[in-house]
């Protein structure tokens, strides 16, 4: 070894080559040589300390075995690389670098080579001086991920990524280890926040770890105590995926609530030093607000995204997930369930909204029950439900909307209550009915809708009939609108006449639309989609004032119009405002009440809700008419009419048609009108078209008749010509005219004739 630091005479004071050495083997630095073979010659005490290898087990060993296992392969050749082209890329200025030790542990050091000839042949030998570095690294180390930690909780970064940050730049601290941050949730079960290096079967096994409380209370108490929670009772399958050590500590929050655990498990099959479980001790602190973090932001994402009745997806969550399903490319089929309650009203009117909302959570998670794990579940209105079905035919939604309907008759209680739910099902499938989630949603909606229409509690499928019909709303009911705002629509009026007489009794309103580039479009179609599209009561409100309007024009023009009945619909009524409206607009235009008639229809009367009743009897109050308009259509009963505040009864056309042949048509006909007779309304027929009709009404003594025998629905203008013009006489009026006639003549005190 002499010969590494040969004396050279000199008159300055010189230090023996024998010295030298023990002056290198005897610092606390580490100091290695090797010669031109890359053999170690010199091996230190300090070495000896940093690496735990005798001088005995190294000297004459090729150096390689002081780096890491993963790069011996190749350090020859960056050793020989310098010694060829004399480019000292690797000698001079300290640089870091990893070692490993001899229990595999890796190090790091600061390392600073020189090199040197010696001998006669001018061989290269190396020599390291390496300055133990580990604590001083590992603290900066953390305390830079700390701080990108803290940035990046001020951007918009998602947790998820920030906590792969940590576990990635922990593995990199520590080579061939692989981090994992845990998340202890409220039922006191580990998730798996982020595991990126993690064997997917451990993660898996740790998934379905549910704490005790003693569980809990151990590690409040020492923090250390996770490593028995996350390897302890799973060493063996660590050790069958290539893991061999753990080190972990639990997560306490700043309330003191144990909130996770944060570990780290090694590949080495050797016992390593203490430093890993430094390193964890030491990403606690940012590991806790990272999960403090996640849990807010889990808790705004819940309340932005979920409902907060039933837990399940809303509206704007269904929509985005819609949204990406669509978007998936190949042969994508998917089934979208529009769920809706029938007569949860009743619920909430007889039991109360709390109880109301206890039922909701009861279907919901009944809905839930019945559903597989791959479904996603939506709460989009009060008592409406979305079930989207991935991957799924039109027969397997067919099916599963059975199973739903019929998975709802076992009752749930329900503050001591057991009720039965009852659903009906719209279902809609992409990519037959729609290109996108609003057009599945809808077209589930109106198949819903037509369930409910023909039998509650069942299902429909919608079609591409339906489809067109979507079509159809969506283009009208936006006409509509715009209509609507720029004064485009109009009222006709058609003449009602007293059957008797003959004299004018009053008209009706009816709407018309005429669009200029749609064209004349019938009222059957255009109210249907504004009462779809939520319109109907801003027409409805637009025809009382057009109404009022007219009649004062009437007046100033001598047209005498007795009164003027306006449609209104079923939604009017349940408006406490309806009656103060039309107050208003009697006295704005200075109208007598009872120049005015509202039409109600006979889902009004069969809405005896209190809010309706008192809206009604409020607008008699008025003095204002009540007309029930196309009575007999619906499901109503006659003891019914009783309770209503009505003035008048209007026959409807369906059964006039007929009404010379069917006996049926002449019985119901006599009927109602000898019961409004004996109640005091007046009785108004439609649909009056020939000669014998009005023969057989008039003999009944129907009041008053409407139809195409006297005059069809007119504009304003075309009535004020009608009413000018002499009017259509029927022989029972002139047979009623010579009557009044005669009485007129007859001198006082005689009797007038019969």
């Amino acid at each position: 070894m002499n010969e590494l630091l040969p004396s050279q005479p000199s008159k300055k004071p010189t230090l023996s080559g024998e010295a030298a050495l023990r002056l290198l083997r005897d610092t606390t630095e580490a100091v290695v040589v090797i010669n031109d073979k890359n053999d170690i010659v010199l091996f230190n005490k300090g070495a000896e300390r940093l690496w735990g290898y005798t001088q005995d087990e190294v000297l004459g060993h090729n150096v390689k075995m002081l780096v890491p296992e993963e790069i011996r392969h190749k350090h020859d050749d960056y050793i020989n690389r310098n010694r060829e082209t004399g480019i000292n890329t690797i000698v001079g200025a300290p640089r870091e670098i990893i070692f490993q030790n001899k229990d595999g542990d890796h190090i790091t050091g600061e390392l600073t080579l020189s090199s040197c000839k010696m001998g006669d042949d001018g061989k290269k030998y190396y020599l390291a001086s390496i300055k133990d570095v580990m604590e001083e690294n590992y603290r900066k180390k953390l305390l830079d991920l700390q701080n990108t930690v803290f940035q990046s909780l001020s951007t918009e970064m998602q947790i998820q990524d920030m906590c792969d940050l940590v576990c990635r730049e922990v593995e990199n601290f520590v080579p061939n280890t692989v981090a994992i941050l845990v998340l202890i949730n409220k039922e006191h079960r580990l998730h798996v926040l982020s595991g990126p290096g993690m064997p997917r079967r451990y993660a898996a096994a740790l998934e379905h770890v549910t704490l005790s409380d003693a569980d809990l209370m151990a590690l409040s108490n020492d923090l250390d105590e996770a490593a028995t929670v996350v390897w302890d009772s799973y060493k063996s399958l660590g050790v069958s995926l290539g893991l061999h050590n753990c080190w972990a500590s639990a997560i306490k929050a700043g309330n003191g609530k144990i909130s996770g655990i944060f570990a780290l498990f090694s590949r080495n099959m050797n016992k390593i030093s203490d430093w890993p479980q430094k390193i964890v001790a030491g990403c606690v602190p940012f590991c806790s607000v990272l999960i403090e973090q996640y849990e807010a932001r889990h808790h705004i994402s819940q309340l932005a995204n979920h409902d907060p009745l039933t837990g399940f997806l809303n509206r704007t969550a269904i929509h985005k997930i819609l949204k990406s399903l669509v978007g998936k490319p190949g042969d994508n089929h998917f089934a979208v369930l529009l769920l809706n309650l029938d007569r949860f009203r009743d619920i909430n009117d007889a039991l109360g909204h709390a109880n109301g909302d206890d039922f909701l959570k009861g279907v919901a998670a009944r809905i839930k029950s019945l559903c597989r794990s791959h479904y996603i579940l939506s709460r989009v209105g009060g008592d409406e439900f979305v079930v989207i079905l991935p991957d799924t035919r039109v027969t397997n939604a067919m099916a599963f909307a059975e199973t739903l309907i019929g998975g709802m008759e076992a009752p749930i209680e329900i503050g001591g209550n057991f009720l039965a739910a009852s659903i009906s099902v719209g279902i809609s499938m992409f990519p037959e009915n729609g290109p996108d989630g609003e057009s599945l949603i809808g077209h589930a909606e109106a198949a819903m809708r037509l369930a409910k229409k023909e039998a509650c509690g069942t299902f429909r499928v919608a079609t591409p009939d339906d489809h067109a019909a979507a079509q159809d709303r969506l283009v009208l009911g936006s006409a509509l609108r715009e209509s609507l705002a720029k004064g485009l629509l109009n009222l006709h009026y058609q003449p009602q006449v007293e059957a008797k007489t003959g004299a004018l009794y009053g008209v009706e309103a009816l709407s018309r639309w005429h669009h200029p580039h749609l064209g004349n479009i019938f009222p059957s179609r255009f109210i249907a989609v504004a009462e779809d599209t939520g319109q109907i009561e801003a027409i409805g409100a637009w025809c009382l004032e057009e109404a009022c309007r007219q009649i004062v024009k009437w007046d100033r023009d001598g047209i005498v119009v007795p009164a003027v009945s306006v449609n209104l619909s079923a939604g009017h009524f349940r408006k406490r405002q309806l009656p103060e409206m039309i107050s208003n607009l009697l006295t704005q235009f200075g109208i007598a009440p009872t120049r005015l008639t509202v039409e109600i229809t006979e889902s009004v009367m069969m809405d005896e809700i209190k809010d309706t009743m008192d809206v009604l009897h409020a607008i008699r109050a008025l003095n204002v008419g009540l007309s029930m308009d196309d009575f007999g259509t619906g499901y109503s009963s006659l003891s019914r009419l009783t309770r209503l505040p009505l003035t008048e009864i209007k026959i409807d056309r369906s059964f006039i048609m007929n009404l010379e042949h069917d006996a049926n048509a002449q019985a119901v006909t006599t009927a109602v009108i000898g019961i409004g007779n004996r109640l005091g309304m007046t009785v108004i027929t439609e649909g009056v078209e020939t000669e014998a009709q009005y023969e057989l009404l008039e003999s009944l003594h129907c009041d008053v008749m409407q139809g195409y025998l006297f005059a069809k629905p007119m504009a304003p203008k075309d009535l004020e010509t009608w009413y000018r013009q002499p009017r259509k006489i029927m022989p029972a009026m002139q047979k009623a005219q010579a009557q009044k006639q005669v009485q007129k003549q007859a001198p006082s005190g005689q009797p007038k004739s019969k």
